[in-house]
């Protein structure tokens, strides 16, 4: 059953950057969603491979990226920052050596607060190291508790925030995705996503109950983001891939319903429907991930973000200095834009000509509008459990898509129209139950090697 049946965020115009019903206030003093947006940095390491030998060589390096970052950040007087750490598998499969890492990265931060006042804090995502196995093995994987394991010590090390971009399903969507099976892409999310979340967050949210951390949230980056990647390079349309954006709301949604409290990730794109549901703060990412992922959302991201992001930067050099650092110079001058449209009372003026300038463009900017988002949101919550959800915020994502097609405020190819029928024909024979649905899936389920058993089913 779906836990939230109204609104945190009833009015598109409440639905602004920097102020969550809900702020959440980390170890370190940063208030998030508390009336000021905050960069967030998200970084890691150019190509490299990772030994036992070169492990202090790989800590000295995640020194110097923060250390630089942190220097640029004081010389441009920011007050406040986020640190993602987000590891790679070798980190996450090696709790020691990632502990050691999150340990060096908060000795920065402690010595830039007691020497400048800045306040820095991290958030720890370890990768989901289960999608690496096939086939995929979500309850009984080898690498489950090595994960559990680093979430565990995260605290004491001197992460702030966990999170992590869980892929419980995603055997399906991969498939689903390239085929354009709306039907096997609400099935992954809305059942096989749901059930593993479920799974991972009450745990994960015990922890940092236990701990300390802030539970922060999950995404489903390996999902919509990917979808929105193949409709970039047009393989898929781009209609098919909004769509996906909205299914993935009630399954990112799980992790708050089972504990956490946000701010969620970054590239979770699907951040303004859950802040709208449950008043959490988000972080979200535009124009300045385009250094990991090419995205037709770039300011629209923005109209309701809490942490500005730029997703994962590797550090390599460009002309002006090390990338992480000249990333951070961009998400605070941004930042700084947000702040300063609040600190004039011209929010509202900002939030429309962000959203303005992308969402006649692309269907999956158009759907994070404010208006849309409440819209969507308003259906999302009307379902009577994760897939009937699903199905009701599609629904309304084609109706608001068909809409600004025939009001011809929506440029959209000619080739992409008819999908917005086809799509809401799958939608309408899904069955909502989960026993039902399961049994008519057996075939796909089967031919993809999901196991069952791994998500409690």
């Amino acid at each position: 059953m779906m836990k939230y049946k109204t609104l945190s965020v009833t009015k598109p115009e409440d639905l602004v950057f920097g102020k969550a019903p809900y702020p959440v206030t980390t170890p370190q003093g940063l208030t998030i969603g508390g009336g000021t947006v905050y960069p967030e940095l998200n970084f890691t390491l150019p190509p490299v491979t990772i030994t036992r030998d070169n492990h202090r060589e790989i800590i000295s390096e995640y020194e110097q990226i923060v250390d630089s970052a942190l220097l640029r950040a004081k010389d441009l007087h920011q007050e406040a920052v986020l640190l993602e750490f987000e590891t790679v598998p070798e980190m996450t499969s090696d709790p020691s050596f990632c502990l050691e890492i999150t340990s060096a990265i908060a000795d920065k931060c402690r010595q830039y607060q007691q020497n400048c006042g800045m306040k820095a804090d991290i958030r720890l995502t370890p990768n989901d190291l289960r999608d690496m196995e096939r086939p995929v093995r979500m309850r009984s994987s080898r690498y489950l508790e090595p994960m559990f394991e680093l979430f565990e010590q995260a605290a004491d090390a001197g992460a702030g925030i966990l999170s992590i971009e869980s892929t419980g399903g995603k055997e399906l969507c991969d498939q689903a995705l390239v085929q354009c099976d709306i039907e096997s892409a609400v099935y992954s999310l809305s059942v096989l996503g749901v059930r593993d979340m479920q799974f991972l967050w009450s745990r994960i949210a015990d922890i940092c109950t236990r701990t300390g951390a802030v539970p922060g949230g999950d995404t489903a980056c390996g999902f919509g983001n990917t979808a929105m990647v193949l409709a970039d390079k047009h393989y898929i349309p781009k209609v098919f891939a909004a769509v996906v954006r909205i299914i993935t709301a009630p399954r990112t949604l799980t992790a708050i319903e089972e504990g956490a409290i946000g701010p969620d990730k970054d590239c979770g794109y699907e951040g303004p429907f859950l802040k709208a549901i449950t008043g959490t703060p988000i972080s979200m990412e535009g124009r300045t991930a385009a250094c990991a992922h090419f995205s037709p959302v770039g300011n629209v991201a923005g109209v309701c973000c809490d942490l500005w992001s730029n997703e994962s930067v590797a550090d390599t050099m460009l002309l002006s200095g090390m990338a992480p650092t000249v990333y951070m110079e961009q998400l605070i001058y941004d930042t700084r834009l947000f702040n300063q449209a609040a600190a004039n009372h011209s929010e509202a003026a900002y939030i429309k000509m962000m959203s303005e300038s992308d969402i006649h463009l692309d269907p999956q900017a158009l759907i994070l509008s404010p208006e849309s988002v409440i819209e969507i949101s308003e259906a999302l919550v009307s379902g009577t459990n994760p897939i009937d959800a699903s199905i009701q915020g599609a629904l309304k994502g084609l109706e608001i898509i068909e809409g600004a097609v025939k009001s011809g405020s929506l440029l959209l190819e000619e080739r992409e129209h008819i999908w917005i029928d086809m799509i809401r024909q799958q939608l309408a024979g899904i069955p909502a139950d989960e026993q039902r649905f399961t049994e008519r899936m057996e075939a796909k389920l089967k031919e993809c090697g999901v196991q069952l058993t791994e998500y409690g089913l």
